[in-house]
């Protein structure tokens, strides 16, 4: 009996390691992300075209360029929107920081596109027919009736302006 029971504990410690192993490295968060740097880099990508499966300045896609963006400044991230939505800890749309990242259910089938958060209810994302862009976060037109949710995936500090 002892050596049936050793044997399920082994499995059972096994399988809680191997999960966690599963997800360690995820999201690898730097000390600090400043809000004004991380917006910045963000916006000085505006205008590059969309490209499916894109992670590089000759076009993005939506995970590819979030990706791109937090990788410039030290996180590293899941490569899909969805994988991105699996980490992190959420945070109410009322609490978006800048830096959060906001996610949408553009194909009908669950987290399908991912922005970030810059503040003053916009976020800024690789649109698949114009780029990248930034867009309101309530547009009544399209992207507030997408919204499922947003992501703290790193320490990202408003920095004061001098």
């Amino acid at each position: 009996m002892t050596s049936l029971f050793k044997k399920i504990i082994t499995i059972f410690s096994l399988t809680v390691v191997l999960a966690a192993g599963t997800f360690a490295g995820n999201t690898e968060a730097a000390s600090t992300v400043a809000s004004n740097e991380i917006v910045s880099s963000a916006k000085n990508l505006i205008g590059i075209k969309y490209r499916y499966g894109g992670t590089t300045k000759a076009g993005f896609d939506c995970s590819g360029f979030i990706g791109y963006i937090y990788k410039n400044n030290g996180v590293n991230l899941p490569r899909t929107a969805a994988g991105m939505y699996s980490t992190g800890s959420s945070v109410k749309k009322a609490n978006l920081a800048v830096g959060d990242l906001v996610f949408f259910n553009t194909s009908g089938k669950g987290v399908s596109h991912v922005g970030m958060y810059i503040g003053s209810g916009k976020f800024i994302h690789a649109s698949t027919s114009k780029g990248v862009r930034v867009d309101k976060l309530n547009d009544p037109y399209y992207w507030g009736n997408k919204y499922v949710g947003a992501k703290k995936v790193a320490d990202v500090s408003s920095v004061a302006k001098k």
